[in-house]
């Protein structure tokens, strides 16, 4: 057993010393992909029909108020459901910024809703001091801020 490798030099496999990185490449290729498609949608819990809009968007602030308005015309502030005439209570209840500004406020309100309706919403946000108020279209695909 031992005596024909006595002679011969030991010819075995060299352990690799390289990492291949092909796979990890695929995988993270695929979390971005999977990132890209699902975040835009996690800043909406109301299904809502928006317009469409060629303004270029804005940048995001900090500190806002997500405030959407169904097919139907309910009222949403974030996921919440609002009862009819709860809105000023609740928009008197956020809480204010530094020196007191109000958080800006996007409205999101579905294309069939009649205009008089969206004012009624937008003149409540002016009573309560909300006087910057951003309204949200589509642009592109995707749902922006312009």
């Amino acid at each position: 057993m031992g005596l024909n490798q006595r002679g011969r030099k030991r010819r075995g496999r060299a352990p690799m010393a390289e990492i291949n990185v092909t796979p990890l490449v695929d995988v993270m290729l695929v979390l971005l992909i999977i990132f890209m498609v699902t975040a835009p949608l996690l800043n909406a819990g109301v299904p809502i029909d928006l317009p469409d809009s060629n303004a270029a968007p804005l940048a995001q602030e900090q500190q806002q108020v997500n405030l959407s308005m169904s097919r139907d015309g309910r009222l949403y502030i974030e996921e919440t459901e609002l009862a009819p005439g709860e809105l000023s209570a609740r928009l008197a209840a956020l809480p204010r910024g530094a020196e007191g500004k109000p958080p800006l406020v996007t409205l999101r309100a579905d294309k069939s809703l009649d205009y008089g309706a969206v004012m009624a919403v937008m003149g409540e946000l002016n009573r309560a001091g909300f006087n910057s108020i951003s309204l949200v279209t589509v642009t592109g695909g995707s749902a922006e801020t312009p």
